[in-house]
């Protein structure tokens, strides 16, 4: 009979959840990653996308950094979902109305991912609305359209 190891993980809003591991090791390896912080966290993502910008160079498509970025994070061992959808709870009703952040990290933090000549009030806004409905505290909006990585990428809190 094969041993299953199996770890008790809270979920957002969901609650509980049981999650099964084939070895001990996959297990460890597993908690480490969900006592990271929301800081360690964005530095792994910072680190990853400076290496994918250095790859690629600016001028591709969102897509294409979407893509590599989200390649890079799970390599890292990280938990990432790409176009996570957002729903909106108006009147004690959720609405499944199709706002989708680009990454969602370790249900910890928001990656929105740009390709545009400057970073704008309304690009902040919307990574700061997506923060408020997911009720996660750090966002990272991260334009890959400039020559200096480091000046493409801004950190967004909500009550961190």
């Amino acid at each position: 009979m094969e041993r299953r190891y199996s770890i008790e993980v809270w979920i957002g809003n969901c609650g509980f959840t049981e999650i099964a591991f084939p070895t001990a090791k996959n297990a460890k390896i597993f908690e480490i990653i969900m006592d990271l912080t929301e800081n360690q966290i964005s530095k792994l993502i910072v680190d990853r996308s400076l290496k994918v910008h250095r790859a690629l160079g600016p001028g591709l498509l969102e897509s294409s950094y979407e893509n590599c970025l989200y390649l890079e994070l799970e390599i890292a061992g990280l938990i990432v979902e790409r176009q996570k959808a957002i729903p909106i709870v108006y009147d004690n009703l959720t609405l499944k109305i199709g706002y989708r952040v680009d990454l969602f990290v370790d249900n910890k933090v928001i990656i929105e991912i740009k390709v545009v000549e400057k970073i704008t009030e309304i690009h902040l806004a919307q990574i700061l609305t997506y923060l408020k409905l997911s009720r996660c505290k750090l966002g990272l909006l991260i334009n890959f359209n400039t020559t200096f990585m480091k000046n493409g990428i801004k950190r967004v809190v909500n009550n961190l």
